[in-house]
């Protein structure tokens, strides 16, 4: 669709989109009244709420994305949580517990319970993490794999089993606890530089009209019960699945399958 986009249709979307009720202003070291009047002067935007967006509404699915090669890519998520609440913190545990992927820069992940859980499942090469995505109205959380051709299967079904042993209870309170230093640790890291706390400011404002400071969100975060999460993989596991998988896929079961 990209060639087929005009001017007008950007100028249309700005007009609906870019609009005051749309917009969070933040300003780092300046004065309230002094950023006040930079908007005014320099942010020529319409006022009022714009173009209202379509409610979300999760309906599951699934998408196969057939070629000629030796991976396979696959995502399997079901319906979450609305970002800011208590259970999309859940669900953020949830997803570092799991494993969220290496945290230095091309390191392993073998404290990962996916990554654990996979390695008994093939002997060939793959890659796994948690995905864990929240918006305004609703959120996705699922599994993300990439494998051999010959051990889609057994990859993917290896990673939604260690979800549904969260979900049985089977955490211990060292593994609560080290999920959620790995929570902190990457949020705290994320507002490291001026662009990540005024994006996580302007985030905030926008999502609940006020800002959270780190301190309080890392309480939140230490608030999360084992209970907590287990009731978020309980969401997962039950949930209507979707399901996305592209590369080679004779041997990559259909979301029904799983």
């Amino acid at each position: 669709m990209v060639d087929n986009i005009q001017s007008e249709h950007l100028h249309q979307f700005v007009q609906n989109n870019f609009t005051s009720a749309r917009m969070a202003l933040v300003g780092l070291g300046v004065d309230h009244s002094v950023l006040k009047q930079v908007g005014e002067q320099f942010l020529n935007i319409r006022g009022g709420a714009g173009t209202t967006g379509a409610k979300a509404q999760y309906r599951g699915g699934e998408v196969r994305l057939q070629s000629i090669g030796s991976l396979v890519h696959s995502a399997v998520v079901s319906q979450s949580a609305a970002a800011g609440t208590s259970e999309a913190l859940a669900f953020s545990v949830l997803q570092h517990l799991l494993g969220a992927g290496p945290h230095v820069k091309r390191g392993s992940s073998v404290s990962s319970k996916l990554v654990q859980g996979v390695a008994k499942a093939t002997a060939e090469p793959f890659d796994v993490c948690a995905f864990n995505a929240s918006y305004s109205d609703s959120g996705l959380f699922g599994v993300y794999t990439i494998s051999q051709t010959a051990a889609a299967g057994d990859v993917i079904k290896a990673a939604l089993t260690q979800a549904k042993a969260v979900a049985d209870g089977g955490v211990t309170a060292a593994d609560l606890t080290r999920a959620k230093a790995q929570l902190k640790g990457h949020f705290l890291m994320s507002l490291e530089t001026t662009e990540g706390l005024l994006e996580a400011m302007g985030s905030q404002a926008l999502a609940d009209g006020s800002y959270h400071s780190p301190e309080e969100i890392s309480k939140n975060i230490d608030n999360v019960s084992l209970t907590d999460v287990a009731n978020v993989a309980k969401k997962f596991v039950t949930g209507k699945k979707t399901m996305v998988s592209s590369g080679n896929l004779i041997k990559t079961p259909f979301v029904d399958e799983i």
